[in-house]
């Protein structure tokens, strides 16, 4: 029985090289003693640091280079570790050294990266954080076989360390855990090594000049001049009907009912076109009738659709479409849970909302689904996005739920306003607080209702009785 110690993190093959070729370009002319970024001796805490810089010398653009440099590993942060951001103020940075950079192409072992926590638990005696200590447990089951050489190659590990002066342990300490953080991060954070699909061909190696290579370049140069050409005739005259189709709906080309806010400073145009309105209006009903995909990118309308296919018995199908949707564009952090989560509600065998796809999309659906990422339902998604565009939506449009719809839709009539009611308008118009402000106000709100704990209800009764007395 052979034992495995390498596993499949989804990372078979690194980028493309020359990306990050061109990068390291770029970090050797800023490590030039005479035109590159000027770095000095600095403190950090009671520790001399030398040849370490700040972020407060970059402007913006130079700021988000930085950043991407620092999320490859081309620059690490001598103390928050967690964030691997460059930051404008005065927090330290230094230029990594050659043999971590990401081009080396070293193999992300779990044998290097057990040694790493070893040795890091016998430093910080067991104080690990926490998702280090879930992956300490888990390197532990994995390599049990071998644990005891892993230890005492972080003793040996440790004990080099501790013979060297304290500036070299500690930038030694912060070059190593940074080149961690980068290949290991931590959850609920966007790695820069994660390259999305699973590569099954090395995107690096150079393709042999064969027969058989240059063959295929000529049959592929053969199919791009067999392969048809639109004309800008008819590209333009296309252009033209989408133009002519959307114009009336557009508010800054056509004329807006009942007044355009814009000029008037009367929100009723806005009050009537909010995303979940009761009854909206006959345009954007009409709208709807254009594409599936207009349809579906309006609340309202996507409501009224789900209320067709429950009477239909197929609203499994949106609901579905909308989970991916979420998946596609949610939080980081919360990925994986929900891949696992649409996958037990829609695909599993037996889900209590099972949609119906065919085996081929299921099979690349259940095999992708081995490293969730944000794409891994698009397969099932487009393939019951066809089934409703082709099948339900015409049968939508024919329904009495839409003919009921667009029976209810109002037609507002436009407003005419008198200079003087202009005038009016502009004087009672007020800036609107920012959206983050809100949100803050909300959460200090939530904050003082969690801190005051449980109210008693006589004290409150008692107080709206002397209120009513008074």
């Amino acid at each position: 029985m052979t034992i495995r110690n390498v596993r499949d993190h989804g990372q078979r093959y690194r980028p493309r090289m020359a990306c990050l070729k061109k990068v390291e370009n770029v970090v050797l002319e800023m490590q030039d003693p005479k035109t590159g970024v000027k770095s000095q001796t600095q403190r950090l805490v009671i520790t001399t640091i030398p040849h370490a810089i700040t972020g407060e010398i970059l402007r913006n653009k130079a700021r988000a280079m930085g950043t991407m440099m620092v999320a490859f590993g081309y620059i690490y942060p001598l103390q928050d570790h967690k964030r691997l951001i460059l930051k404008s103020d005065t927090s330290l940075y230094r230029f990594q050294t050659p043999y971590f950079w990401p081009a080396q192409q070293w193999l992300v072992e779990d044998t290097d990266y057990a040694i790493y926590l070893a040795k890091r638990n016998i430093r910080k005696k067991g104080m690990l954080e926490l998702y280090e200590q879930e992956q300490y447990n888990n390197l532990y089951k994995w390599m049990n076989h071998k644990w005891d050489f892993i230890v005492m190659q972080a003793k040996e590990q440790y004990r080099a360390g501790k013979e060297r002066k304290k500036p070299d342990r500690v930038v030694f300490d912060c070059q190593e855990r940074a080149y961690w953080v980068v290949h290991r991060p931590p959850p609920g954070t966007v790695s820069a090594m994660d390259y999305g699909h699973d590569r099954m061909v090395d995107p690096n190696m150079e393709e042999k000049k064969t027969p058989d290579y240059y063959r295929r370049i000529i049959m592929f140069t053969q199919q791009c001049i067999m392969r048809p050409r639109v004309k800008s005739s008819v590209s333009i005259g296309a252009l033209i009907k989408y133009t002519t189709t959307y114009k009336e709906h557009d508010p800054f080309l056509h004329t807006c009912l009942p007044s355009s806010p814009w000029i008037t400073d009367d929100v009723t145009y806005w009050t009537l076109n909010m995303p979940n309105v009761e009854t909206p209006t006959k345009m954007r009903v009409e709208r709807w009738t254009f594409s599936f995909g207009e349809l579906l990118m309006d609340p309202r309308g996507r409501a009224d659709f789900r209320l067709f296919l429950k009477k239909e018995f197929s609203g499994e199908n949106l609901a579905f479409w909308e989970a991916c949707e979420d998946l596609k564009w949610g939080a980081a952090e919360t990925m994986k849970e929900k891949a696992q989560q649409i996958y037990k509600t829609f695909l599993a065998r037996g889900a209590p909302r099972w949609i119906n796809i065919d085996g081929k999309t299921m099979d690349i659906t259940v095999k992708g689904l081995a490293h969730p990422h944000r794409y891994v339902l698009d397969a099932a998604q487009t393939h019951i996005y066809m089934l409703m565009k082709k099948d339900s939506y015409g049968r939508y449009l024919k329904s009495p739920v839409f003919k009921e719809t667009q029976k209810k839709a109002v037609a507002p009539e436009p407003h005419r306003f008198t200079e003087t009611q202009l005038e009016q308008n502009a004087k009672r118009r007020r800036p609107s607080l920012s959206p983050i402000i809100l949100r803050q106000q909300e959460e200090e709100q939530k904050a003082k209702l969690a801190a005051s704990g449980p109210v008693d209800i006589t004290q409150v009764m008692s107080k709206l009785e002397r209120k009513q007395k008074n």
